[in-house]
């Protein structure tokens, strides 16, 4: 029987019951409380008390099983295979300048491959690059090939149904590099959407969508490679090339003196992510973090100058 509140004992009563003054006054006199108190009442107490603790252990157990399985999410990251395994691997498909090259020497060089090497460097581990045939890269990641994607990927909701992005690390858009026969005839993307214009971009980009959806009338022509795509419009075989922004500055610059007109005012909206593996929010958070302090550390800067606002590379790419 549980003890009445306070220092006296407690007798329990049956039902509300009346003590006359005398019987009070000796109770009272040794020690006894003479508080009503039904018996139901003491069993709802004691149902609650078990209740409560049924309750209590129950959160316990979950909290427990839930700081488990943050662990083990923990261990299974891809972070840790990296650090486990001392190697980054980095997906990407050489050809996409100024992002990812080839140079004269056969190495990878461009944007892309600097940011990744500041990343691995960062992390204390070897850069692995692995060149990947662009329709094959998203496969790639999923079936572990390589752990992360950096192949100036667009972050498109399609995407983003099999791959997870950071967050963006540059912002492009589409533009136009226009057969010069055609300069003040056509000034703008609207003006291709026309049957008797041939646009070319390359298979599987978002140059493709943006012809696709923005230039739907236009006729359109794939390529394999953007180098490919570009070239026939120099060659006079087709009227528009489509593809994004710093790609576009770089073969103008190169290849399209005299030959091309480019109308640089990018019509879409693009921005460029790393992609990596569902699931994994603490690489995320690294990836994250990273981009955060290189953009505020002079490392950014220093990268986009060399490959995005500079063309002095060019010469040692051909």
């Amino acid at each position: 029987m549980p003890p009445h509140p306070g220092n006296r004992a407690y007798v329990p009563v049956i039902g509300l019951v009346r003590f006359s003054a005398d019987v009070r006054k000796k109770a009272i006199s040794i020690g006894v409380s003479m508080h009503p108190y039904k018996e139901e009442d003491y069993f709802m107490k004691r149902t609650l008390s078990v209740l409560l603790s049924l309750v209590a252990a129950a959160l316990l157990f979950t909290g427990s099983n839930t700081f488990a399985a943050s662990i083990d999410l923990a261990e299974q990251s891809t972070l840790e295979k990296i650090i486990k395994s001392g190697e980054l691997r980095v997906g990407f498909e050489a050809g996409y300048m100024p992002f990812e090259m080839t140079d004269q020497k056969g190495n990878f060089v461009g944007f892309d491959i600097d940011m990744a090497k500041e990343m691995a460097k960062a992390m204390g581990v070897k850069f692995v690059p692995v060149n990947t045939a662009w329709d094959g890269i998203i496969p790639s990641l999923i079936t572990n090939k390589f752990d992360i994607i950096a192949s100036g990927m667009t972050v498109t909701q399609e995407r983003n149904l099999k791959v997870n992005f950071a967050d963006p690390y540059i912002i492009v858009g589409q533009t136009i590099l226009l057969n010069k026969k055609y300069e003040g005839e056509v000034t703008s993307y609207k003006d291709l959407n026309d049957p008797k214009y041939t646009v070319t971009s390359k298979l599987g980009t978002t140059g493709e969508q943006a012809v696709q959806r923005k230039i739907p009338k236009a006729t359109y022509k794939s390529f394999e490679t953007e180098t490919e795509a570009a070239l026939e419009v120099v060659n006079g075989k087709a009227d528009a090339f489509v593809y994004d922004l710093p790609y576009c500055v770089v073969f103008m610059a190169n290849q399209g003196g005299g030959k091309l007109v480019f109308l640089d005012e990018p019509f879409t909206f693009e921005p460029l992510a790393w992609a990596t593996n569902k699931g994994d929010p603490d690489f995320l958070n690294w990836l994250n973090n990273f981009l955060r302090q290189v953009k505020n550390d002079g490392r950014y800067e220093k990268i986009y100058k060399k490959w995005i606002q500079s063309t002095d590379w060019i010469k040692n790419v051909q």
